[in-house]
């Protein structure tokens, strides 16, 4: 029975390596893929969510990650500038204040991608360059949710924090 368990064990570790399931040394974690989606407009829980982001590349690693954050609708205000808001009366919050702009930046450098929404920008009549923080033609994807939706039909994992 004990030789039958030690071959069995053997045989799963074998199937582990065969598949190509690699650990990261020092968590424990395997390589992960995942989209944060941000689409309100809280200060109080878009910091949460940058937390939340800062809390899993702390546990998993950056190396381990392929990290993404969409944002459309209201959850655009993560990146909107204070001095915006009144050029752009669609949003009631403008939260891309001196500290949040400090977390995304360190985000960024951990490899974290910011997405944010064309049809957004467009309905809200937003101008990236004026009107946002440090985003860029390759930040925009056409859709907010179609780019939700390709990400998880990439394997990412979905989290709504």
């Amino acid at each position: 029975m004990k030789t039958m368990m030690q071959f069995a064990l053997a045989g799963l570790i074998g199937l582990m390596t065969w598949a190509g399931v690699a650990t990261a040394a020092d968590s424990g974690y395997t390589k992960q893929k995942v989209v944060y989606h941000i689409n309100g407009d809280n200060p109080k829980q878009q910091a949460g969510a940058l937390r939340n982001i800062q809390n899993h590349i702390n546990a998993v690693g950056a190396d381990n990650l392929d990290l993404r954050v969409v944002m459309h609708g209201n959850g655009v205000s993560l990146v909107l500038l204070p001095d915006a808001l009144a050029q752009v009366p669609k949003f009631k919050n403008a939260n891309a204040n001196e500290q949040m702009t400090a977390r995304i930046d360190g985000l960024k450098n951990q490899g974290v991608a910011f997405k944010i929404c064309a049809n957004t920008l467009k309905g809200r009549k937003v101008n990236k360059e004026e009107h946002l923080y440090d985003v860029d033609q390759a930040d925009i994807v056409p859709s907010g949710v179609a780019e939700l939706a390709h990400l998880q039909s990439q394997g990412f994992t979905y989290i709504k924090p």
